[in-house]
């Protein structure tokens, strides 16, 4: 158990989730997200929860990723070898998903219908070239570099991002352009080169990195320190850390060098918080389930593991190179926005009502109805408990909201189509998954949280063919309790084209060597204080595709041990593709250093078993659920408070089972069960099996 108190939060899109763990007890709060000053409610969540005494403040935030959605960005310039500056609008060339099939479609180029991070003319070339082995073929102009700065100047630009084509192999031309920036522009100006940011193969998702990088060093530069700011005056003397894409923590001063790792930190914690329950109720397949007020965000735990990519999306064809956890989203939340088609078609999402105004039925003039509305019209909600008593829903005007919805089709109907929609379009999200991760969803559960998960994510249960929905203790905060469940992690890689051979040992153990001395200066530590994990990505010569994360001998690379990395690569190929090819040389492309220091972590006890009459304790009362029958009956559900319910007694459905920051719905045909931590295993019941 941690001898400190630790203080969490997690800034969503419509809720700040705010947690404190202190002697053994967790203790929660929600409060509603401040867009324009994010920064407001996790201060004042923090300081509720007794921040001033905790040793460690565990932050996952939102602001980087809403600015780039939303295009709120600072003005930056990028600087590329002259003839290159169009790659980022370019991209991959990729078609959005949507419009695979669609032989109509056409990419917008340019600054007007790409909405690109950088315009065209702050896009500027400089005359240089790198080969592929290193080798200078053209040097650096430094005059003809110094002209294009003194444009930027006048352009008056907040940050420049520098990408030379093949820096990864020798960055001293971005070296010196970046001397130029500090020299033309001034220190103070925001510069990243992709040599240090994302020194790797492949020139677009290294231009993208460093652009994003330059971006997030301005605006979390400016959080931080309205932050920081904001925290001294809460007396807080602890450690700071943010939370990043693979929902590890980075200290302050190493989060806002890298900052691209921060974007999407707030979906990774619910699946490190999941990752770390699998391991606690012996559940290790899990299709996790994050339902909020905007969009769903799905991921999987995969043998207690969370599935980890190298690169990942903010948006279509937008990447980002950093470790992170794999996330679909989904725009499916509780503020989704219910809408009619020009058709006459019911659609829900992917506009949400956000925090502001938020569903209808918040009061605060939103007009347009929404999921949570729906919710609050079935009676899966109780408009005066909702967050525990201190937010009054109106019922009146959620009714009001479906009733204005122009769709042809009753009041009644307009419910319940929006509701079966919701989950019709979280199945489908869930067999999507299976099919681009090859897992089958019979042999996984889900775990549902986010304040909407466990409300909603039982209808899924017969659809989708899942085990069963499992919903944590405290749904409603559950990534929070992520930020208070992982280490501190300090990574790097390196790109280098070689065949694996016994001669390249000496090499390839030079660059490990290199990234393990940097890492543990990083991280202030000795060997014997950390775990190093060292992976590699390789592939078959020829191939245009590496396979990341091959495992890595331990000890110096010898030429014994690049033939063991050799039979490695073959046997993970096999594993992960089905096919072997051992005659077939590898070629080495990445490699990869991962140093983990240990921190206090929340911890969870047991609850008290139940006995006797206990095992099927009786319903504090009968609520009615309307809108699910399709011959307009009303359901009647016995309701139950969470907090009485004891380790094995079990709930037959129809059920609902409130709680301060969520409501369970067990669904008619179903069983829910109470785990020896709280948890609620929901199954289908032997009658309907």
């Amino acid at each position: 158990m941690p001898t400190h108190n630790l203080v969490g939060v997690d800034v969503g899109g419509t809720f700040t989730d705010c947690i404190a763990f202190e002697a053994g007890t967790i203790k929660t709060l929600k409060l509603p997200t401040n867009p324009d000053h994010e920064e407001e409610p996790v201060v004042e969540g923090a300081g509720r929860l007794g921040l001033r005494d905790a040793a460690m403040f565990n932050h996952a935030s939102t602001v980087g990723l809403n600015a780039i959605l939303t295009r709120r960005l600072p003005k930056i310039a990028y600087l590329t070898t002259d003839g290159h500056r169009d790659v980022p609008d370019i991209g991959r060339a990729l078609r959005p998903l949507e419009v695979l099939t669609d032989p109509g479609w056409r990419r917008p180029l340019g600054d007007a219908g790409n909405r690109p991070l950088v315009p065209r003319y702050l896009r500027r070339g400089v005359k240089e070239r790198i080969t592929h082995d290193g080798s200078v073929l053209i040097s650096l102009d430094r005059e003809q570099a110094r002209h294009q700065l003194a444009v930027l100047r006048k352009c008056n630009v907040q940050g420049v991002a520098i990408c030379l084509i093949n820096s990864y192999a020798n960055p001293e031309h971005e070296l010196i352009l970046r001397d130029l920036v500090r020299d033309v522009l001034g220190s103070g100006i925001p510069c990243s080169v992709s040599s240090d940011i994302s020194p790797l193969a492949g020139e677009y998702p290294r231009a993208s990195t460093t652009i994003v990088n330059v971006l997030m060093k301005s605006i979390y530069g400016n959080y931080s320190a309205n932050l920081h700011q904001r925290l001294e005056g809460e007396m807080f003397a602890g450690e700071t850390n943010f939370v990043d894409c693979a929902a590890t923590l980075l200290p302050q001063d190493v989060a806002l060098e890298e900052p691209h790792r921060l974007i999407f930190s707030g979906p990774a914690a619910g699946t490190r918080s999941a990752a770390h329950w699998s391991a606690l109720i012996k559940q290790e397949n899990l299709i996790c389930a994050d339902v909020g007020g905007t969009s769903t965000d799905f991921s999987i735990v995969s043998d207690g593991k969370p599935v980890v990519n190298t690169t990942f999306e903010v948006e279509h064809d937008l990447l980002v190179s950093t470790l992170a956890n794999e996330i679909v989203s989904v725009g499916a939340g509780g503020g989704s926005i219910v809408s009619v088609t020009p058709n006459g078609e019911i659609q829900v999402g992917p506009a949400s009502a956000g925090a502001n105004p938020g569903p209808a039925c918040y009061g605060r003039g939103g007009a347009a109805p929404t999921i949570t509305d729906a919710c609050l019209l079935i009676g899966l909600l109780n408009e005066e408990e909702f967050l525990g008593g201190e937010m009054q829903l109106d019922h009146r005007k959620a009714q009001l909201a479906f009733e204005e919805l122009a769709a042809p089709v009753t009041t009644y109907e307009r419910i319940q189509h929006a509701y079966w929609l919701a989950i019709n379009h979280l199945s489908e999200a869930i067999n999507d998954m299976g099919v681009r991760y090859g897992i089958d969803p019979r042999d996984y559960s889900i775990m549902a949280y986010g304040s909407a998960g466990p409300m909603l994510l039982p209808a899924l249960l017969e659809i989708s063919g899942v085990k069963a929905v499992i919903v944590p203790p405290q749904p409603g905060v559950f990534s929070a309790l992520g930020v208070l469940s992982t280490d501190r992690v300090y990574t790097d890689s390196r790109s280098s084209y070689m065949v694996l051979q016994g001669e390249k040992a000496t090499r390839i153990n030079a660059v490990y060597e290199a990234m393990e001395d940097a890492l543990l200066r990083q991280a202030r530590a000795q060997r014997d204080e950390v775990t190093i994990l060292r992976t590699f990505d390789a592939r078959l010569v020829g191939q245009t595709w590496e396979m990341p994360f091959v495992p890595l001998p331990d000890g110096d690379i010898t030429a014994g041990a690049v033939e063991q990395m050799v039979a490695n690569f073959h046997r993970a190929y096999e594993e992960r593709r089905g096919n072997r090819f051992d005659d077939i040389p590898v070629e080495g492309v990445t490699y990869r250093v991962q140093v983990t220091v240990p921190t206090e972590k929340i911890t969870y006890d047991p609850i008290e078993n139940a006995r006797g009459s206990e095992l099927q304790p009786d319903p504090i009362k009968r609520t009615s659920l309307r809108h699910l029958d399709a011959h307009a009956r009303e359901i009647q559900a016995a309701e139950y408070r969470r907090e009485h319910l004891k380790a094995g007694c079990t709930l037959e459905g129809p059920a609902v089972i409130r709680e301060d920051a969520s409501t369970t719905q067990v669904c008619v045909g179903q069983r829910a069960t109470i785990g020896s931590f709280g948890e609620i295993m929901i199954t289908r019941s032997v009658q309907s099996s």
